[in-house]
């Protein structure tokens, strides 16, 4: 079979298994060099599963008829493969296609016979697409295939074309739980925002003290005036209520601070009402199952992976306590909680108290497409997609390259967002988080600049009267500023009758 295939050209086409064996196209002279022995060495014992639903170079308008023909197995999985009528389409057709123009051969792919992606038996039989490039049945494995140290042992992985990790796709209504606090009245803003109002509070009743001290029209000489600094604080207070207070500001620096003050009040009023608003509507609930710890505590989920999935193997590996804990919980199970296929999972998300562990790219697309899935925010175990080859082949780095080019010009990511659309874009708000700092930076820096305007005029002011004093009594204009500010912030002394009560023996 071997050497009847490189006798004959370097144009390779697979029949069904019903014929039995593939024929070579005939006429065609055939290089005789190392690749082409190499190539014609991967083709022997290849041939179809005899799947109905399959795609081919030929029938896509490629042309190149001295171009080498490669047995590509695959496996049904959106958006990656998908059967539209007695055609493929998908994620990883579209790759294929681009890196057959990009290296010049010919494909015909299938859908794997077994429906697995490939793990290692206890007999030391491998399954699914591995096991079909190790037995030379395909030459490419071109599906969202895992590389893992294991399956590198026996074929070959070019780049990764996508990266992903391990994640948990639950059902919104099984893994949503009321979230309970004393303080949910305070979830509008962040921390960080709260922080900052009650800084903002604080410094603007000071400046509100110190502005009223330094005014003319605030301080009449008595050691009292309206704006002490308990004053400024329920001022302060008394303008978030939308209420009028009590003292009524008389100078230009007091009135400027206060209104800068009642603008900021009343956009953090709006801020707060809105946001909580929206928290009472649809923000009450949170995802009960945040991480692994959280799905092993649980009882009232089961939960499992694909059977012989890298994913199951990662588990079955890992020295992760919880890790290993969520390994021993499906194996126990192992009857009910592995699923046969992605689209078996998916469905028994959908149907059943399931939690399905696996890609987390993949996830992402079923949450895409149902729009009461969800998953789970911990992601674990990066790892990347890529090309299976045979052990050894010289096509491993050409597609590797390939698939290099094809991420530095844009052209994975087109398909990624291609086929990762979301149907549930139109339907569903985004996820509202809390007002942070910088959301509200705007008002931050109104009220900054007006009370560093209120206490220049307020020293203006009080320069003011000082020149005019000073004119009066012929001193130095400094001399009675600084005499001015003594009197308005020196400390509080005793009244006359204290003060003689306090000198008697």
């Amino acid at each position: 079979m071997s050497s009847s295939l490189c006798q004959a050209s370097w144009y390779f086409d697979f029949l069904r298994p019903e014929v039995g064996e593939a024929f070579p196209a005939q006429g065609l002279p055939c290089p005789v060099d190392s690749l082409l022995e190499a190539t014609c060495q991967w083709h022997a014992g290849a041939a179809e599963d005899g799947d109905s639903v399959s795609r081919d170079s030929a029938s896509a308008g490629e042309g190149g008829k001295d171009y080498p023909m490669f047995y590509v197995t695959t496996i049904l999985e959106k958006p990656y493969v998908m059967a539209k009528g007695a055609e493929l389409e998908g994620y990883c057709i579209d790759l294929l296609e681009k890196l057959s123009k990009m290296l010049h051969f010919k494909y015909k792919v299938g859908i794997v016979k077994d429906g697995r992606y490939g793990a290692l038996s206890s007999g030391g039989n491998w399954s699914g697409m591995i096991g079909e490039i190790v037995r030379k049945e395909a030459d490419l494995a071109v599906a969202p295939l895992t590389i893992t140290s294991v399956r590198e042992d026996v074929v070959d992985f070019t780049q990764p074309f996508l990266y992903t990790g391990i994640g948990i796709l639950l059902e919104k209504d099984t893994s949503l739980e009321e979230e309970a606090s004393l303080f949910h009245f305070l979830t509008p803003f962040s921390k960080e925002t709260w922080c900052g109002i009650l800084v903002a509070y604080l410094f603007s009743s000071l400046c509100l003290f110190l502005a009223a001290r330094m005014s003319p029209c605030e301080w009449d000489g008595n050691e009292e005036t309206s704006f002490t600094l308990m004053n400024s604080l329920w001022f302060g207070l008394g303008a978030f209520t939308l209420q009028g207070t009590v003292p009524q500001p008389k100078s230009l620096s007091v009135r400027i601070i206060s209104a800068i003050w009642w603008l900021f009040s009343i956009v953090l009023l709006t801020a707060y009402i809105a946001g909580f608003s929206f928290v009472l509507e649809s923000g009450s609930e949170q995802v009960s199952i945040q991480t692994f710890e959280d799905l092993v505590k649980q009882g009232h989920l089961e939960f499992g992976t694909m059977e012989s999935s890298s994913t199951l193997q990662y588990f079955k590996n890992s020295k992760n306590p919880i890790q290993q804990l969520v390994y021993e919980s499906m194996n126990k199970k192992k009857d009910t909680a592995f699923a046969k296929s992605y689209q078996e999972a998916v469905q028994r998300v959908l149907d059943s108290n399931y939690a399905f562990i696996g890609e987390s790219i993949s996830q992402d697309l079923a949450v895409a497409q149902h729009c009461n899935l969800i998953r789970s925010p911990e992601v674990i175990g990066a790892r990347g997609f890529g090309i299976a080859t045979p052990k050894g082949s010289p096509w491993t780095n050409e597609l590797s390259v390939a698939i290099l080019k094809l991420g530095e010009s844009g052209d994975l990511d087109y398909l990624k967002s291609k086929w990762w659309e979301s149907s549930c874009s139109d339907e569903d708000h985004e996820k509202w988080s809390p007002l942070k700092p910088q959301a509200l930076g705007g008002i931050f820096l109104i009220l900054a600049l007006g009370l560093a305007l209120g206490m220049v005029i307020a020293v203006v002011e009080l320069s003011k009267k000082s020149r005019h004093t000073a004119h009066q009594e012929k001193k130095s204009c400094c001399a009675v500023f600084t005499k001015e500010l003594s009197q308005r912030f020196r400390p509080r002394e005793g009244t006359p009758q204290e003060s003689a009560g306090k000198s008697k023996p």
